[in-house]
């Protein structure tokens, strides 16, 4: 299972020494900053009604499929159905979707309350003591529902020892991909979802605006991802990641362990975002603290040229790795490459996002899914110059009848990174 962004960044010592503020900078007083916007207003949470209108599009699918039921464990999309936010143990919380009726709802009995703090709907929920096996419980409720010889769908991320012991319980119980149910449903974003989207990256340009000025020379990654992580909870975002990668390090997509100071005439990528009611942000912003050299601008210039190209051929009926493609050629034209080679760019152009920072599907080469209104990706390019810097811009867009249409505007130009 891939790591995501904020996982990838937490993981391992490297990235805690990285993140640690050094003590002096971390105690200085934040500096007030003209014009800093207050916290937005707030937007409803999604309701029951929408909750309940999700599982209603995923049993159509599954009817329409010959599937029985679907098979949920703590993550996104167990939340994006049921609103059950909870998290993976050992001890099995499980969702099963059926065809047709009520969903089910298997977990321990001690969690029973807890997890019926934020059940939307639905009275089915079995519970199971220490000394039993969870399974059954699952499995009594696909026999009551009428679906154990029918296909069960199973979400993408559960794990094997579920499936792998379900079986041993009833060898009769055929398992089939959840995607189609589930991609389904959460590839395409209702106008609800587009708006807290909207809000999401509204508030994390907001905090970048009011982090930027903040930074001085000398100032740690640390320091610097303090600022936007303070700036983007005062304006109502919860937040994810802040990736700051200083000088040499920004030529490493994901960074590097060496110790970073922010220097003068050198470059700062900063790769953010936040979540608001559930739904995630993801922006990046390369600048140079200072006056930017001649090379500086112009790999800036050649990425923002890449970042519109992408967005000009996200059209309604393209494969998704036709974009990717698009903007690839274009680099290597100017030299770059070839391919996912550096100097040039070493990963995908851009992922799908919503409740998760990356969410399928991709825009990368070979992904021969249309686009279709209603779905969201990031447009990331980047070029990557080993041993020296690399440059990176991030916005996300979502696609509409008429044409992609962005959440947050790229910046101008190297001088202008926030507008």
């Amino acid at each position: 299972m891939k790591l995501s962004k904020r996982e990838f960044i937490k993981a391992g010592a490297a990235g805690a020494a990285a993140l640690a503020l050094s003590p002096p900078l971390a105690l200085l007083p934040r500096r007030a900053v003209a014009g800093a916007a207050p916290a937005f207003e707030p937007i409803a949470p999604i309701s029951v009604a929408e909750r309940r209108a999700r599982v209603a599009k995923a049993q159509a699918l599954m009817q329409k499929a010959g599937i029985g039921a679907l098979l949920l464990e703590p993550g996104a999309s167990m939340l994006y159905f049921s609103g059950i936010d909870w998290w993976r143990s050992e001890r099995l919380t499980a969702v099963i979707i059926p065809a047709e009726g009520e969903i089910g709802v298997v977990t321990p009995y001690f969690e029973e309350p807890s997890v019926r703090q934020s059940l939307a709907f639905g009275d089915d929920v079995r519970t199971w003591n220490e000394n039993e096996n969870p399974l059954k419980y699952v499995h009594g409720i696909l026999r009551d529902r009428g679906t154990l010889r029918k296909p069960l769908a199973v979400e993408e991320t559960v794990r094997y020892f579920i499936v792998s012991n379900l079986k041993k319980l009833d060898s009769g119980i055929q398992t089939v991909s959840g995607d189609k149910i589930t991609l389904g449903c959460r590839m395409f974003k209702s106008d609800h979802e587009i708006e807290l989207m909207q809000r999401a990256n509204d508030i994390t340009i907001a905090a970048y605006r009011a982090t930027h000025p903040q930074i001085a020379t000398g100032m740690s990654r640390g320091d610097v991802a303090a600022i936007m992580e303070r700036e983007t909870t005062r304006l109502g975002g919860q937040p994810e990641f802040q990736l700051v990668l200083l000088g040499e390090a920004s030529a490493y997509p994901h960074g590097s362990d060496k110790p970073q100071q922010v220097k003068e005439g050198e470059i700062v990528l900063m790769d953010c975002g936040c979540t608001y009611q559930g739904y995630q942000s993801d922006i990046s912003r390369t600048f140079v603290h200072g006056e930017p050299n001649r090379k500086q601008r112009q790999v800036w210039d050649t990425v923002h040229r890449g970042q519109q190209l992408g967005f000009e051929t996200a059209q309604v009926g393209t494969p998704a790795g036709h974009v990717d493609d698009v903007v690839r050629a274009y680099y290597e034209k100017l030299g770059y490459g070839p391919g996912y080679k550096t100097p040039g760019t070493p990963h995908r152009l851009g992922h799908g996002i919503g409740m998760e920072g990356h969410e399928r599907v991709n825009l990368v080469g070979g992904e021969t899914t249309p686009l279709q209104p209603r779905m969201c990706f990031s447009d990331e390019p980047g070029i990557y110059i080993y041993g020296e810097f690399g440059v990176r811009l991030e916005d996300c867009m979502h696609i509409t009848e008429g044409g992609p249409k962005w959440f947050s505007t790229p910046p101008p130009s190297i001088d202008r990174p926030f507008g």
